[in-house]
């Protein structure tokens, strides 16, 4: 099953600063628990610059709020079938798991 939803390039680089952010804040998390520092990547990278680490935050957070917004479910509802055909044999339970294997490459 293979989402067709078209995520337009606003979508994308979204979920691209949301995904940096995520795993930033994970880093940050594992950093200050074990005791071991302080691993926020952006401020690394952007420390010197305390403006530009800010921006970066608030489009990290302003994505998020996109996301949210933009897709409300329907990339993994109405959007995970190829067919409307495909999507009644699945309610239907007619596809077996070599039809699931085709579709997911």
């Amino acid at each position: 099953m293979k989402c067709t939803s078209k995520c337009s390039k606003t979508n994308k680089l979204a979920k691209l600063l949301v995904m940096i952010g995520a795993l930033n804040w994970g880093l940050v998390g594992i950093g200050g628990l074990f005791g071991l520092g302080n691993w926020n990547v952006i401020h690394m990278i952007l420390g010197g610059v305390s403006w530009l680490e800010y921006v970066v935050y608030i489009l990290v957070g302003l994505s998020a709020v996109l996301l949210c917004m933009s897709c409300k479910g329907k990339c993994n509802k109405e959007g995970s079938f190829e067919t409307k055909e495909e999507k009644k044999d699945m309610n239907m339970g007619n596809m077996n798991h070599s039809d699931m294997d085709h579709h997911q490459r």
